[in-house]
């Protein structure tokens, strides 16, 4: 067969592994043709394209980004699109398109199956781990071991300074990257966007843990994380061309307010982007070379409409319309049952 691929939305440590999981089992073992877009989307639309090979893949498996490079968007932003990405794969030659994405792209990449009846296979992608139908995201656990080592380091400079440390951490729906990085790193309190936060209930918090000697402390805050209503004051939202809030910058208004309500030194550690970066880790290699094989042969399963999920041990298929306008939020067992217990 012949196969095209793209990765889209924001990049993930992760990404090269699937493709050249992908790429290893349609070549040696299904004699396949791999054809991987750039850009995601605007590769389709533009047919921008590179040949995908084993020896094009070597090296790429512990290599952080995407090689395909990505984009926002999709070929529903325009008029023209569908058809655009329908006469791609025509004069391609493609019997089908394996999508490797958040949200977003699984959201687009069903329409394009469901309304237009094009070959489509998924494989669920985001650090933010907040795609119903799977466990597990690939990206989810470098990026909560990122944050991890950032606040083993905090707590020694934050005790020598007998400082307050506010970590804000990426997760724009959701909090499972902040709530399993302050079990791991022994932070003090985490702030979701599951749950709106009572500024004076935090600095409560840090008094009392002053008051018991504990002098340093440290808050993780979700870069999506919201005041109870009228607690405290945020500035205005700047929504982006696609509609979405510009995030970044909580932890600046929270370590403000702390510093004001009880005279403690508090500073801003801003992880943002550092998060997406770099190597992955064991687990997330392991992870997205079970989701690329698990692809390239749903691709040869004619399971078209499918993406490739993480059932307890085992890889699965789930239709693609189980993801589609959900978000996976934290678990409250996990945010109530264990994270709470260790909070100052």
């Amino acid at each position: 067969m012949r196969v095209g691929v793209l990765t889209g939305g924001g990049d993930c440590p992760g990404l090269n592994a699937v493709i050249r999981a992908i790429v290893r089992k349609g070549e040696r073992h299904y004699g396949d043709e791999l054809v991987g877009f750039l850009d995601a989307w605007d590769g389709v639309l533009d047919r921008r394209t590179v040949p995908l090979s084993v020896e094009f893949m070597r090296g790429m498996l512990p290599r952080g980004g995407t090689v395909l490079g990505t984009r926002r968007g999709s070929p529903f932003d325009t008029e023209d699109g569908v058809e655009r990405v329908k006469q791609t794969m025509s004069d391609l030659g493609l019997d089908g398109l394996i999508v490797i994405g958040g949200n977003g792209s699984l959201s687009v990449a069903c329409r394009l199956h469901s309304e237009h009846n094009i070959p489509i296979v998924g494989v669920p992608k985001t650090i933010d781990n907040d795609i119903v139908g799977t466990d597990v995201t690939f990206g989810f656990n470098t990026a909560v071991q990122i944050a991890t080592d950032a606040i083993d380091r905090l707590h020694t400079t934050a005790e020598s300074h007998d400082r307050v440390m506010v970590v804000e951490v990426m997760g724009r729906h959701t909090g499972w990257i902040a709530t399993s990085a302050v079990i791991a790193g022994g932070a003090t309190a985490v702030l979701i966007p599951e749950i709106p936060f009572d500024i004076d209930e935090l600095c409560a918090r840090l008094s009392r843990r002053h008051d018991r000697g504990r002098f340093a402390s440290i808050v993780v805050v979700a870069e999506g994380s919201e005041p109870i209503p009228g607690t405290l004051e945020m500035e205005d939202k700047v929504l982006d061309r696609f509609g979405h809030v510009v995030l970044g910058g909580v932890a600046t208004r929270i370590a403000i307010a702390i510093g004001k309500r009880t005279g403690f030194e508090a500073r801003v550690v801003q992880l943002g982007h550092v998060q997406r970066g770099g190597t992955p880790t064991a687990f997330d290699r392991v992870l997205s070379t079970r989701f690329g094989v698990a692809a390239i042969d749903a691709v040869h399963d004619e399971a078209w409409g499918k993406m490739a999920v993480l059932r307890g041990e085992k890889i699965l298929q789930e239709d693609l319309t189980v993801a589609v306008g959900k978000t996976r939020t934290v678990d409250m067992d996990l945010y109530e049952g264990v994270a709470k217990h260790f909070f100052a």
